[in-house]
């Protein structure tokens, strides 16, 4: 699974919000879509990765979203949802080799298109810069 899991991936994964990370919680309380948005083989040979949560629900006034559009749906398998939104105001860290979620055995809904994940990127990328909104999933 590691191999595919690229930049644009869209798997499964119990994604931890920072809320609930605030009141005590340590694992997401179900699954959903995520989109790998950053994998990155360390020195110490394993991957890194930054997800970030795709939701059915509008973004509330403490988060920052983008849209995701009608076509990138269909290329991320994400055709049920009538909308969709990427949180780009915090990330789940995790170890794939490491991971208690990620198996080996689970399937990709999808990968969605480079300039749309260039999109994420870009908006993502001042809290990579800042060290800010990072949730570590490896414990």
């Amino acid at each position: 699974m590691t191999d595919d899991l690229r930049p644009g991936a869209i798997i499964q994964y119990p994604y931890l919000w920072k809320w609930q990370q605030e009141h005590g919680e340590t694992e997401g309380r179900k699954d959903r879509p995520v989109c790998v948005i950053l994998a990155v083989r360390g020195s110490d040979g394993l991957t890194h990765l930054a997800l970030l949560a795709i939701s059915s629900r509008q973004p509330g006034s403490e988060q920052v979203a983008i849209e995701v559009p009608e076509i990138e749906c269909r290329r991320g398998g994400l055709s049920d949802l009538k909308r969709a939104w990427i949180s780009v105001s915090e990330y789940n860290y995790d170890i794939a080799e490491r991971s208690f979620y990620l198996d080996a055995g689970d399937p990709f809904l999808g990968r969605f298109s480079r300039s749309f994940v260039g999109q994420l990127a870009a908006a993502v990328s001042p809290l990579f810069q800042a060290g800010q909104a990072r949730i570590d999933c490896t414990d």
